[in-house]
């Protein structure tokens, strides 16, 4: 790929850095990124992506825009209101990079369309606000091979990990029900509507979504990969912690019973007893 003159300056400062160069950055133009949901953590990653230059990013999302959103969904404006927010996030995308294709999906992801959907990127930033989405894109990111980058947030308080336990060479790795292996009761556990977010908060682990998936990109830094990154923005500190790999994980252990993707919405079981899910934050 040969840049232009415009690309060349646009993208100057990064490929003045030695860890990106010429080649790193056509590496993230042929990048192909997925995101789940244009809300408070696809906003900032689609925009860091996007001026970033990533080649190509896919967005999934079924809402419209609400006055409420703007808070914390900085793809959107006071313009778009009542708008389709898939077509929102192409307006701004394409006004911020018009080097970035955008392809948009309208609509909830679900057992019979993920993997149609995501097949064909190769990275998954999962944005999404409830817990059947999360369990469905970790299954079927784990059944295509497909790095998982998941964000989440809930009030003050914001976690990130990067999951990807089919590549071997970086040792055991675990997957999201390695962390919870079921999704928790309905009801359990507050949305961000019933609770409330900082909407920095979003823009916080967003933007270390999209930190995160350049990095894998081109192949640089340290990955995430079995920690979870804890953010609590009241006190400004940040936790890293080792996860380990649950060796009677149902879905990644060596004698699996999880085969198939299940729609948790129509079959949500209580999580088994001593399973921590009740500390997980939702976007």
């Amino acid at each position: 790929m040969a840049f232009t003159d415009e690309q060349l300056q646009r993208y100057s400062r990064q490929i003045l850095l030695k860890e990106v160069g010429g080649k790193g950055q056509k590496k993230i133009a042929d990048a192909r990124v997925f995101l789940i949901g244009a809300g408070g953590l696809g906003s900032p990653s689609a925009l860091y992506l996007a001026s970033a230059g990533v080649g190509t990013l896919g967005i999934i999302d079924d809402d419209v825009v609400d006055l409420s959103n703007l808070q914390r969904q900085v793809l959107h404006s006071t313009k778009t209101i009542n708008h389709p927010k898939v077509d929102s996030a192409e307006a701004t995308i394409s006004k911020m990079n018009p080097d970035v294709k955008v392809i948009k999906h309208v609509g909830r992801l679900n057992a019979s369309n993920i993997l149609d959907i995501i097949k064909d990127y190769d990275y998954i930033l999962d944005g999404s606000d409830n817990f059947p989405t999360r369990f469905l894109v970790n299954d079927a990111a784990f059944f295509l091979k497909k790095t998982l980058i998941s964000g989440s947030i809930f009030r003050f308080e914001g976690q990130l990990t990067t999951l990807k336990p089919h590549f071997t060479d970086e040792g055991p790795v675990p997957c999201y029900r390695c962390l919870y292996p079921e999704p928790p009761p309905p009801g359990l556990v507050p949305s961000c509507q019933e609770a409330g977010v900082l909407g920095v908060l979003a823009g916080t682990i967003g933007i270390l979504q999209a930190a995160e998936a350049l990095k894998e990109i081109l192949g640089i830094g340290e990955s995430l990969a079995g920690r979870l990154l804890i953010y609590d923005a009241l006190d400004m500190s940040f936790r890293r912690v080792k996860v380990p790999k649950n060796p009677n994980c149902l879905l990644c252990g060596p004698s699996p019973t999880i085969k198939e993707l299940l729609d948790y919405e129509i079959s949500c079981t209580l999580p088994p007893p001593g399973s921590n899910t009740n500390n997980t934050p939702s976007a």
